[in-house]
């Protein structure tokens, strides 16, 4: 950057290090779902018959009291090579990879033998969110179930002959849809050993672009959602482009679908949605589905990308139940969304809209949580008021809302009532004003203070003119984090407090901003992803560090006290690879990550790594791996 002295004085302004007495306000919060355990995901909910019991969260969970070193560790090196390393001290194992079996009838993965058949009864591709659910154990066995996204394919990667995803057959192209969506597995672990599926579980599921599912709120049967595959604009098909996700206290999977452009082939018709697909910034032809399925020709079928771009609900307990998409969320290119109870019993949902100068929302439920109360509790997501979010250079965010009559939001702009502002949620939201931010992935709650922290990845789009208080970085190729909170506990206040958390980037450049004592390996680039361990301290995975010669992977931070934002390299991943879904188990004795496109912009034929097997007759595989302390204990210490 030219000017690093403008960037000095925009940051001067807004970037401290707050004291004690900020976990002194936190302290007195109401309790908040710890992400990816039961305690988030079985709150309230009634036990069925014959079901694994999930304890319900109580108030003391994620409550220890920080220390500066929590995050003990010793600090893995940078590096970048072949294989997946973690700290000094740990292990890690492969889980389950694309192509593993989830039934105990599916067929052992063969990658000169594939088939559509096959894919449904295998782990897909592309592994991004993992969200864990503790099952009721069976002696000294632990068990939970892992919620797993598929977010994309590559098929240079997954075929011989290497074909581009625009190039496939028709059978490879079934394989290929086959391969997106979720997977639902159970997972046991045997006296602190490894994790390994159960394969005969009644809960191992696969999701795919095929799956039925139905629209619910505002955009349910408006005449905008009739398409090909959908007569009444409420029931359609399946889900893709899925990126992160969260875990809701009722016992249901929230997964957010992203880049789905990227999937429909052709251009359409004039006049056809053409503000929408503007702002929606469609980029097609990354694949050709539509070439064999007119369901994904944009030609035939325009209205069919309004079924896709939503937060989907999906019940990890019942395979037979069909996934809901959550209109009322808006819709745009979801990253994940995560959920906070706020102390009057509606519930706040916190999203990013992952695309350069797109904006950070939260969602408020009309109707107030009921504990134990399921069926009620299942629609929730179906009525409440949709904000987007605006920073003010002083210090203060201001939800704006996406209230249809309100503001611009009216038939002179284009809209006729709720489903068009939650349709055109990205033309409401610029409307209204909000602040365009750097690509806004994760966003998501710390269960210790119950503070948001949002993963601003990079836009190197940002010019010197168009740089904020938020955003202080013209050509922002690393990315920041930036945190937020309501100063009343109240999650339904019209204004919180922000303040950058730190801003990302190699030690020595001029425009990062780090904790003094962060180390040569301590600096990372394109945060993406992040969880919150029991004590508070955030772990962010990264996608794009690679730019800097050095892999992607985990690093662990404080949010409180001397040690804030002191971050610290934990994990790395294999050449080419991207690290998602990082979660834990309750107890935190065990981590779980997602190695995405190991490999990636090489070719089946010869990979720069075949991680996980490095067996020559297998090509790199994504997975989804556990790591642990050797000799048990919690992670990070």
């Amino acid at each position: 950057m030219k000017d690093t002295a403008h960037f000095q004085s925009i940051l001067a302004k807004r970037l401290k290090r707050r004291s004690l007495l900020a976990a002194g306000i936190a302290s007195g919060m109401a309790a908040v779902l710890p992400a990816c355990s039961d305690k988030r995901a079985g709150k309230g909910r009634a036990q069925q018959a014959g079901e694994p019991k999930i304890d319900k969260i109580d108030s003391s969970v994620g409550r220890e009291e920080p220390v500066a070193s929590t995050l003990t560790f010793k600090e893995l090196p940078h590096g970048l090579d072949e294989d997946f390393a973690v700290a000094e001290g740990y292990e890690w194992q492969s889980v389950v990879a694309w192509g593993d079996p989830l039934f105990d009838d599916a067929p052992a993965f063969n990658p000169w033998k594939q088939s559509e058949a096959a894919q449904l009864r295998q782990f897909g591709y592309n592994n991004d969110y993992v969200g864990f659910i503790e099952l009721e154990a069976k002696g000294t066995d632990k068990r939970g179930l892992l919620v797993v996204n598929h977010e994309a394919t590559e098929p240079r990667l997954m075929f011989p002959g290497s074909p581009a995803g625009n190039q496939l057959d028709l059978a490879q192209c079934k394989i290929d849809i086959a391969a997106h969506g979720l997977s639902v597995i159970e997972i046991q672990q045997h006296a602190s050993g490894p994790w390994s599926p159960v394969l005969d579980s009644k809960y191992n599921r696969r999701i795919t672009p095929w799956t039925e599912m139905q629209f619910s709120g505002p955009a349910a049967g408006h005449n905008r959602m009739l398409t090909q595959i959908s007569s009444d604009g409420v029931h359609t098909l399946g889900t893709y482009g899925n990126c992160a996700g969260g875990l809701t206290p009722w016992g249901t999977v929230l997964t957010g679908e992203e880049n789905v452009d990227n999937f429909f082939y052709g251009k359409a018709p004039d006049g056809i949605e053409t503000k929408n697909f503007e702002s929606f910034d469609v980029d097609t032809g990354d694949k050709n589905w539509g070439e064999h399925f007119s369901r994904w020709d944009l030609q035939q079928n325009p209205r069919e990308l309004l079924h896709v771009g939503w937060i989907v609900e999906v019940d990890p307990f019942d395979p037979t139940s069909k996934p809901q998409k959550r209109t009322a969320l808006g819709r745009f290119k979801h990253e994940g969304a995560n959920i906070y109870i706020n102390h009057d019993g509606r519930v706040a949902v916190y999203m990013g809209d992952d695309e350069k100068f797109q904006f950070i929302y939260k969602f408020l439920s009309k109707n107030l949580y009921k504990e134990g109360d399921r069926e009620a509790n299942l629609t929730l997501l179906d009525e409440g008021d949709l904000f987007a979010a605006k920073f003010h250079p002083d210090g203060r965010l201001q939800w704006l809302p996406l209230q249809y009559g309100e503001g611009p939001l009216t038939p002179e702009n284009g809209f006729s009532g709720q489903a068009d502002v939650v349709l055109d949620a990205r033309i409401a939201a610029d409307l209204l004003g909000a602040t365009p931010m750097d690509r806004p992935e994760d966003v998501d709650v710390n269960p210790h203070n119950g503070h948001i922290f949002a993963m601003l990845t990079n836009n190197d789009a940002r010019k010197e003119e168009r740089i904020d208080a938020a955003n202080p970085r013209a050509l922002n190729k690393d990315g920041q984090i930036i945190e937020f909170w309501p100063e009343s506990n109240d999650h339904t206040a019209e204004f919180f407090r922000w303040e950058l958390f730190l801003i990302a980037g190699k030690l020595d450049d001029a425009t990062t901003n780090y904790h003094e004592g962060t180390s040569e390996n301590g600096w990372f680039s394109c945060p993406d992803n992040c969880t919150f361990d029991k004590l508070g301290n955030i772990w962010i995975a990264t996608d794009g560090a690679t730019r800097h010669g050095i892999a992607d992977g985990v690093w662990a931070a404080g949010v409180e006290g001397p040690g804030r934002a002191l971050s610290k390299r934990f994990i790395r991943t294999p050449i080419g690879a991207e690290m998602c879904g990082p979660c834990f188990t309750p107890d935190n004795e065990s981590f779980f990550c997602a190695v995405q496109h190991p490999a990636s912009g090489s070719r089946f034929e010869k990979p720069s790594t075949r991680w996980p097997d490095f067996d020559e007759s297998l090509p790199p595989r994504p997975a989804v791996v556990a790591v642990r302390k050797t000799g048990g204990g919690r992670v990070g210490s």
